[in-house]
């Protein structure tokens, strides 16, 4: 005991440091323990996440306050030199401090949450984590096409929401309006060709409908927005070489190419059933190469 009592005497930062870091075992051991117990009960639903990053808040806190009990008398004669470098310092973490705003801006501001597929900082996919500093997203598009996933992790810096548009395709209404253009031949039947359409993408959209009103009607609720048809429309221009007949309709976000290849698989079929009264159209290119003549 005699030995313990001068060794505390002796180097009393080296005790409060291990001391600190005693807590420290324990908690991160406790958080571990904890979780692990609650991953059987929360990993099929949405509360797994919210409760990992709950658990790490309050982890980082208590470490945080028991950092100024254990230390706080060491840290007073460094409060003067903190204050005279705090200009320098802001200057230098400005993008870490703006980040941290955007962080809070993100919470409770409601740009977007985690599951939201959104375009931030030029990139384009899926939110999965939201820090304090970098959201964290599963990137889509880029040499994939389609709205399909890249295998690539990005995190973005939350700073980027206040210096460039942050777009969210599925913030209060998770469907987008696609469209599909087909080119026919002047010859076809327009009028069979729009039935056709709207009947394919009927059975591939139709599902879709209810839903779909009943988000716009509550989007319609909190913004202030005109009505806009849900209902799959087919409108109809021409150009020099063919008719062009644009079909438009409204469809979930993560279904945007599984659908779309459904029914350009389906117009394909239909159109070769009707045979010549729908036919696509096709640019073809002819190149002759002039003959070289003889000099006689």
């Amino acid at each position: 005991m005699e030995f313990i009592r001068n060794f505390t005497e002796s180097y009393p930062l080296l005790v409060n440091i291990i001391w600190f870091l005693l807590f420290f075992i324990i908690l991160y051991l406790s958080r571990r323990f904890i979780l692990n117990r609650l991953y059987e009960n929360l990993k099929n639903s949405g509360h797994w996440y919210v409760t990992r990053k709950i658990a790490r808040w309050l982890n980082n806190l208590v470490l945080f306050i028991l950092f100024m009990y254990i230390f706080g008398r060491n840290l007073t004669g460094l409060s003067t030199a903190i204050g005279l470098a705090g200009a320098g310092i802001t200057y230098a973490l400005r993008e870490v401090i703006m980040s941290i705003a955007g962080w809070f801006a993100i919470l409770f501001g409601d740009f977007f949450e985690t599951g939201d597929r959104v375009l931030l900082g030029g990139i384009k996919g899926d939110v999965v984590d939201i820090g304090v500093l970098r959201t964290t997203l599963m990137e889509i598009g880029e040499w994939v096409n389609g709205d399909q996933y890249t295998g690539r992790i990005v995190r973005v810096a939350n700073s980027y929401i206040f210096s460039s548009p942050v777009y969210n395709y599925t913030a209060n209404f998770k469907f987008l309006w696609d469209e599909i253009m087909i080119p026919l031949r002047f010859e076809s039947d327009m009028k069979l060709a729009k039935t056709v359409l709207l009947e394919i993408v009927e059975k591939h959209t139709g599902q879709y409908n209810k839903e779909a009103v009943i988000a716009w009607e509550n989007m319609k609720r909190r913004y202030k927005l005109e009505d806009a048809s849900l209902d799959s429309q087919v409108f109809l221009s021409f150009n020099d070489n063919w008719v062009e007949i644009s079909l438009r309709y409204a469809v979930d976000y993560r279904e945007r190419r599984i659908v779309k290849d459904k029914i350009f698989s389906e117009i394909l079929q239909r159109f070769k059933q009707e045979g010549a009264r729908l036919e696509i159209a096709s640019e073809t290119l002819e190149v002759f190469s002039s003959s070289s003549t003889k000099m006689k």
